[in-house]
This record gives C-alpha cells, structure tokens and sequence, in this order.
C-alpha cells in the first residue's frame, strides 16, 4: 500500500474517534521507518489541546487502528497540539487556520500577515485592519500561525 493511501485509509479510521472527543484532525502524518514507523496526529479544539485530551485520544486511535490492521509492521503512535506557530502547508491545515492570525510568504520575499478569511485552491485571502490581501496559492513559498497568547496582565501600580 502507497503512503498517500495509507494515510487516507489511517485518516478514515481515526476521524470517528477524534470527533468523539471533540477533537479535529489538523494533520497526519506517516513516517515508515525502520525497525518501528511514526504516526503524527495534529489535534485541535476550541480552547485548545490538553495533554488529557491527547491521551485519551491516543489509546483509544490506537485501539482502532489495530483492529483496523492498516499498519502491519511495527510504529509508534503521537498524539500532540498542532503548536502556536505551525507551518501549515496542506489544505486541511489552511482550513483549520481560517480565522487564525497568519504569516505568508510569497515568491520574491515579500511578507503579509493578517487573519486568513478565506481560503480555495487559487488563492488565500488575509485581513489587516480592514483591508483584504489576496494572495495567489502558487506564489506562497511558506505559511505558518502566528502565535496569539494571550498573556496576563499585571495589575497597576499607583
């Protein structure tokens, strides 16, 4: 079995136990090395990933997956938050993003930020301060979040 039907076959699997848990797939990824593979699984919530939740979420993919016998040789399954500053390059990933603060670069160098608003095959769409940027996907060399965290304040001092 290929690696892209593999991961399509895994994804299948896994998407009915995540969602479960309230949980969405941001990425996969499948990594067959020798003598044990890598299995990555990105996970997303609303208001984040725990480490709990990652667990939880853990044993039981495992659990379906064996059952499923999609993964003969031997592997080790990771369950972890897609991080605050994540590359994203699959169109899953820029779907998860929408909404999320985002830095582009494009052919030539230059750079945007701003909240990715929409997203289709031809083009991303960011926006700054009230301004739509429209980027074609052909000329984007690199995407990645922009961490937003929301940091405590401290009190004032009088």
């Amino acid at each position: 079995m290929q690696d892209d039907e593999r991961e399509l076959r895994i994804e299948e699997v896994v998407q009915p136990v995540l969602r479960d848990h309230g949980l969405t797939l941001v990425d996969l990824e499948w990594r067959a090395h020798r003598p044990r593979g890598v299995l990555r699984l990105f996970v997303d919530k609303p208001g984040g990933v725990g480490i709990e939740d990652c667990r939880r979420a853990s044993r039981e993919v495992g659990d379906a997956l064996d059952a499923a016998a999609l993964i003969e040789e031997g592997y080790d399954l990771e369950v972890s938050s897609p991080g605050l500053d994540r590359q994203l390059r699959k169109d899953r990933e820029f779907r998860w993003a929408l909404g999320k603060q985002v830095q582009c670069w494009v052919a030539g160098g230059e750079e945007f930020r701003g909240r990715l608003v929409d997203v289709d095959a031809a083009r991303l769409t960011l926006e700054r301060d009230g301004e739509r940027i429209e980027l074609e996907r052909a000329r984007v060399t690199k995407a990645r979040l922009e961490a937003e965290v929301p940091w405590p304040r401290r009190p004032s001092v009088l």
